[in-house]
């Protein structure tokens, strides 16, 4: 009977075994044709070509039989490879965690905003709203000086003679110190009209901006409210001068009641500089910006804002200051030893003492369990560690590679070179070829290669060499992430934002108030504190106080 187990428990091994070395048979090829198409590619330089379905970054070399001036040519050619020539070394998984979402799964997050005719007629008609009146105020006043002079009032000047109509246009020394006063007023208007109401609008917000409706509410009441008393004036004057029962209308009137509206519109727009420009300038909360899924956190001070205005304000600082949100690494890679992973199973052959061996390996796959759940913060640990340590080694093997691609670049001044003169694209690609290897290793580990194309670096090495850049400054975007406008994916024309809050938007910040910004898998969570009153007391210190006494002990060094 032993020996009946023992053989049974023989055979139990040898079928996993067998079960092992069957999958291990099946994982072989793949490896084996990797390995052998890496080493075909290695011991494919010497040769005339190499094959096109090579990994991206590797060039074709071509060597030619041909001799220049007895010298030996040697032609590089890029091989064209696609824009997603990164995406094929990576792939995005979901979060394990109950508390997070997964990736994957975006239908919880609101879709963007539409682009299309209604975005459109939202983002320019404030603007073209602000500019036509700004140009019918700013017309006013000479509009009411020019209007007289060409006779646009027929039925007033009907029943005036020729002598008072003369006399009602007549311009003396003080009326002409006028319209020079006014024709200056109306310069600094329009300038100042450009720099606040006319310029373009760096967001499209949801609510409307009340201090700039009020302002431009108070500007259309305004020039109503002139020009009404001005057809007024203008009627019951020269009635009155014709008729003789009244005080008789002059030009000089006319001109001083134009530079009036113009002095009211300088005023309004002091206002409105004040409002809009100035009011926000204080710093009166801090703000903490809280990026997810990764964590990021900047904090800043702000003024005075409505919500909406303080969410533009936040998204201006995002694109500048934060660093690129790479989803990629989110999940480190995996060590082996927790890649290998214990699962074993258990068999009960004669069907004796099942129960009691069932429970017993069920504890015994609890406790490993416990015990590999306790230790995950060191798997974690020395999981980071291990990847610094890779990321620090490809940053030094593609440092020293870019130094010694570019040690065969010069340039040429008056003097002819050895070689052929090149061009700065010419030149990218000739250096190229010998430092793609270390940089496609580098953007594979760091997970950046979503982010740069093959043309990108190509032209970003060209416009280095052009303006002799070192190393260095060539792997400054490889090495610093930041800011985020730095990604080519993110330079868009148009950012669209969903800007969440339980308050109205319109309404000034508070202490305490909390805002969100979403924008696909990335969101912004927004804190407003309140900074404190600082309170600053004299202290005068008595110059007698400043004197010191040594004192000599014998067990002191001193």
């Amino acid at each position: 009977m032993p020996e009946l187990l023992f053989g049974m428990e023989c055979e139990s091994v040898k079928s996993v075994l067998s079960d092992q070395s069957l999958r291990s048979q099946r994982s072989r090829p793949h490896s084996y044709k990797n390995n052998h198409r890496n080493h075909s590619n290695r011991s494919g330089r010497n040769n005339k070509t190499v094959d096109d379905n090579m990994a991206p970054f590797q060039t074709a070399v071509t060597l030619s039989d041909d001799m220049r001036d007895g010298q030996e040519v040697i032609e590089v050619q890029i091989l064209p490879q696609d824009d997603n020539w990164g995406e094929n070394t990576t792939a995005v998984t979901g979060n394990t965690s109950e508390q997070s979402g997964s990736h994957e799964d975006l239908s919880q997050w609101m879709g963007e905003p539409d682009t299309g005719l209604k975005f459109a007629c939202h983002r320019y008609l404030g603007p073209i709203l602000t500019g036509v009146l700004s140009v019918i105020a700013f017309f006013s006043p000479l509009a009411m000086v020019i209007l007289p002079k060409l006779g646009f009032f027929p039925s007033v000047a009907s029943t005036l003679t020729l002598h008072q109509r003369l006399q009602l246009l007549a311009c003396g020394s003080e009326c002409k110190g006028l319209l020079v006063s006014m024709a200056f007023k109306l310069v600094l208007l329009a300038a100042g009209a450009w720099g606040v109401f006319l310029r373009r609008p760096r967001a499209t917000m949801p609510r409307i901006f009340l201090f700039r409706a009020a302002i431009l509410g108070l500007i259309s009441v305004c020039t109503f409210a002139y020009w009404l008393f001005y057809v007024v004036q203008v009627t019951e004057g020269a009635r009155a001068s014709a008729t003789g029962e009244g005080e008789a209308l002059e030009y000089r009137a006319l001109v001083a009641y134009a530079s009036s509206l113009t002095d009211t519109l300088l005023f309004i727009l002091f206002v409105s500089v004040v409002l809009i420009e100035i009011r926000h300038v204080q710093p009166m909360y801090y703000i903490k910006v809280v990026r997810s899924p990764d964590g990021e956190s900047r904090s800043y001070t702000i003024g005075q804002l409505s919500i909406q205005r303080a969410a533009v304000w936040v998204l201006e600082h995002y694109y500048t200051e934060f660093p690129i949100y790479n989803p990629y690494l989110e999940r480190l890679p995996v060590s082996k030893s927790r890649k290998a992973s214990s699962s074993f199973k258990f068999y009960d052959l004669d069907g004796l003492n099942g129960g009691t061996l069932q429970h017993s390996n069920s504890r015994a796959m609890l406790a490993a369990h416990a015990r590999r759940r306790d230790s995950s913060h060191n798997e974690r640990f020395y999981e980071e560690h291990e990847y610094e340590r890779r990321v620090k080694k490809r940053r030094a093997r593609l440092i020293t590679a870019a130094e010694e691609a570019f040690t065969h670049i010069k340039r040429l001044h008056n003097d002819a070179g050895p070689g052929l003169p090149m061009d700065p694209t010419e030149a990218a690609q000739a250096v190229f070829p010998s430092l793609a290897r270390a940089l496609q290793k580098y953007l594979r580990l760091t997970r950046q290669q979503p982010q740069y194309s093959i043309d990108s670096i190509l032209t970003h090495l060209a416009e280095c060499l052009s303006h002799d850049l070192t190393p260095k400054a060539f792997l400054e975007p490889f090495f610093v992430q930041a800011p985020v406008l730095q990604n080519e994916k993110e330079q868009k024309s148009v950012q669209s934002w969903s800007l969440v809050c339980e308050e109205l938007l319109s309404r000034p910040l508070r202490q305490g108030l909390t805002f969100q910004l979403r924008q696909s898998d990335v969101s912004l969570l927004c804190t407003i504190k309140q900074l404190p009153h600082f309170n600053l007391t004299e202290e005068v210190v008595d110059p007698k106080s400043n004197k010191f006494v040594l004192r000599l002990n014998s067990e002191t060094s001193v």
